[in-house]
């Protein structure tokens, strides 16, 4: 029974340092690191702009508009849409904009088999020549000064990423979407810490960069947000955040569709949780061990550690009190996450406790996905975003 309880115990720590303890230490970290990342002003390197679409002929148009946008000089950028074996009209209304948009540098390339994003940039980065390849979601729409802003991060050779900030536009237009920009707007604080400090744990797919001489040819499986950042860390190379280089797109607006984005996103959960064996040396890697271990392991065990916590207290709780309080505790947190989906409750406190509980389940579902060989680097678009 001894070690029953210290499994307990341990996957307890596990819960409430990847939802209480990391995030307070790295905020109280941020109250004494004054640190910011410097720039380099005027810095205007050759960029391409990579864009990867699936059948997005719903905001392909105004991506493409919102690109000409960009405050940037016109011969040192180039748009490049990899289209990802679209079979929708995307590629038509690419072809037309390129046509009607000739004095500018716009490619598009075909990929001729559907299988994923990553797969569709890494085929398109071969023909890719410019000194920054800067990428882009098809739905994200960026602010005039993007490009500008994520060059000038790049103030010297050890800074190999960088990642601009997503904003959602749809923050308080529903529960769902409300929720996730809640989690999103501290998970930013976080990183933004990290970035000053050191090199952060993961980016995101709406707006981000890196030098096109170490770009990577990751398995198609994994996914850039969270795959760039770790490899460039364990090549002493930093990965930063340029929050003044600004996303913006819609959060997903219905239950379903966020909760399928978030099973999308734990495809390749299980080799996320220690990607490496390299990351467990501190004295090689500093901040970034400490970052990682409390941000992204204790994260990405929270599915094993509901799980076993559960069992484990139904197990204990004829040998002490506090475990039957344990197991009744979390008895009521899913009966009330239960009840919201059955009743459309609508109460901050439960609101928080199903968004939760989905998250939770979204990493269940994505481990069963990737033991049963159903994990596909591949997915349909969430319509509530478009």
């Amino acid at each position: 029974m001894l070690t029953l309880k210290i499994v307990f115990w341990f996957f307890v720590f596990i819960i409430f340092w990847a939802n209480i303890g990391y995030p307070f230490s790295i905020l109280l970290l941020g109250k004494f690191c004054k640190r910011k990342n410097e720039k380099i002003a005027n810095y205007e390197p050759t960029v391409t702009l990579m864009i990867v679409a699936h059948n997005e002929e719903k905001v392909i148009q105004e991506k493409m508009e919102n690109v000409l946008k960009i405050d940037y000089p016109k011969d040192k950028l180039e748009i490049l849409v990899s289209s990802d074996n679209s079979t929708d009209k995307t590629n038509q209304i690419v072809k037309s904009f390129i046509e009607k948009n000739q004095s500018n540098k716009i490619r598009l390339y075909e990929v001729k088999e559907r299988k994923g994003k990553t797969n569709a940039q890494n085929e398109a980065v071969k023909l890719v020549k410019s000194e920054i390849l800067v990428m882009t979601d098809a739905n994200s729409i960026i602010e005039k000064n993007a490009i500008k802003e994520i060059v000038s991060s790049f103030s010297n050779k050890t800074i190999a990423y960088v990642t601009g900030l997503l904003v959602y536009t749809n923050s308080i237009d529903n529960n769902t979407s409300n929720m996730e920009n809640s989690y999103w707007n501290l998970d930013t604080k976080i990183r933004e810490i990290e970035s000053n400090i050191q090199t952060i744990t993961a980016g995101n797919g709406a707006l981000y960069a890196c030098r096109t001489s170490e770009y990577f040819d990751f398995n198609p499986i994994q996914c850039h947000d969270s795959a760039m950042p770790i490899y460039y860390a364990l090549k002493c190379k930093r990965a930063i955040a340029n929050h003044n280089a600004i996303a913006y797109e819609k959060a997903g607006e219905n239950t379903n569709d966020e909760f399928k984005r978030k099973v999308r996103m734990n495809r390749d959960i299980l080799s996320s949780i220690l990607p490496s064996i390299k990351i467990l040396n501190a004295f090689k890697y500093k901040w970034f061990t400490y970052f990682y271990l409390g941000h992204r392991t204790c994260r990405y065990l929270l599915w094993l550690s509901h799980i076993l916590i559960f069992i484990l207290s139904g197990v204990l709780m004829f040998e002490n009190p506090i475990y039957l309080l344990a197991f009744i505790v979390q008895m009521l947190f899913y009966l009330m996450a239960i009840m919201k989906q059955l009743f459309k409750i609508d109460n901050k406190f439960i609101n928080i406790i199903y968004y939760y509980c989905i998250t939770i389940l979204a990493q269940i579902i994505g481990v069963k996905n990737i033991l049963t060989g159903k994990a596909k680097p591949f997915w349909e678009k969430a319509e509530s975003t478009r």
